[in-house]
């Protein structure tokens, strides 16, 4: 058995400003506040999933989706986080189109926006299930 089918995953998210990517997480997503860890990173809770923040003077390189949130109901997670402040990104390119933040990509829906650091997040709903 291979012991990493169970081990936790930590999600490593660099920011270049701890204390405005905590005020986004917290305000904006309504992450419950986690724990300091003495090197530096912030580390919450999500699921059985860790999210830590690192502090990185240049932030990210990334141009592609960092972390997804998996939800039950894509359209009203989006409300409620447009209500929170948070801004979606629109797309509209082949084979790539969103309409009201939401592209439908085989069996899932999906909507990303950025958090004050650059990283690109999404929220997804399985269409499975």
């Amino acid at each position: 058995m291979n012991a990493l089918n169970h081990a936790q995953v930590t999600c490593m998210l660099p920011v270049k400003d701890l204390a405005r990517a905590r005020q986004f997480y917290e305000q904006g997503l309504g992450l419950e506040a986690g724990l300091a860890k003495p090197d530096g990173k912030f580390v919450y809770r999500c699921g059985g999933t860790e999210l830590a923040l690192f502090p990185r003077p240049e932030g990210t390189k990334a141009e592609h989706t960092a972390l997804s949130f998996r939800v039950g109901d894509i359209a009203a997670s989006i409300l409620a986080l447009k209500a929170r402040g948070v801004r979606f990104a629109d797309y509209d390119f082949p084979g790539l189109k969103t309409v009201e933040h939401v592209c439908v990509l085989g069996a899932e829906k999906a909507a990303w926006f950025e958090d004050t650091e650059g990283n690109i997040l999404c929220l997804h709903e399985d269409l499975d299930n």
